[in-house]
């Protein structure tokens, strides 16, 4: 039997199909935690507003439109929680410590590896907001222009000029001596 669209299951899930709207949320919830976790930079926070898009959502569900995709949906839901929330903080979250690297490299070059890695977080985190979300949904969403300007509700020029200026100040930042 094949699998249930995303459709289907919106359909399900607005006549009270509880089961239908949980399918939805395993589908999802480890792109929404991402989409959470890259522009937060903080587990706990992440997890926090991944699981408040759900409940977005779900009390949205009436108003999705069904010839929409509900992937790029719910993650512009959650990318908009998230800004909000930096906006509502007015800091930028701490870094996490980066999980270790592949143990059958050598020890060296897992440091490296590691280091490397802390430094672009280190520089992700510390763009602007609305900086960070285009790179997130540009390199790690892999969503085209037009598609990121769609989510976001700005115009293709300003999705151009965000990645533009966010990849130049990411530049700096990582080949600027320690």
């Amino acid at each position: 039997m094949t699998a249930p669209t995303d459709r289907d299951l919106i359909v399900r899930a607005r006549r009270g199909d509880g089961d239908a709207f949980s399918e939805l949320v395993t589908r999802y919830q480890t792109n929404v935690f991402n989409v959470c976790y890259r522009i937060l930079h903080e587990r706990g926070e992440a997890e926090d507003l991944a699981q408040e898009t759900f409940m977005r959502a779900y009390h949205r569900l009436e108003q999705f439109d069904l010839e929409r995709e509900f992937g790029p949906w719910v993650r512009r839901v959650a990318a908009n929680l998230c800004l909000n929330h930096l906006e509502s903080q007015k800091v930028n979250a701490p870094l996490d410590e980066e999980r270790d690297a592949d143990e059958s490299q050598r020890p060296e070059k897992q440091v490296e590896v590691r280091e490397r890695s802390e430094q672009i977080r280190g520089a992700l985190a510390s763009l602007p907001a609305h900086y960070r979300v285009v790179v997130e949904l540009r390199h790690y969403q892999e969503l085209s222009y037009d598609e990121i300007a769609s989510e976001l509700k700005i115009p293709l020029s300003d999705v151009k000029s965000h990645l533009f200026r966010a990849r130049k100040l990411l530049a700096e930042k990582l080949h600027a001596p320690d």
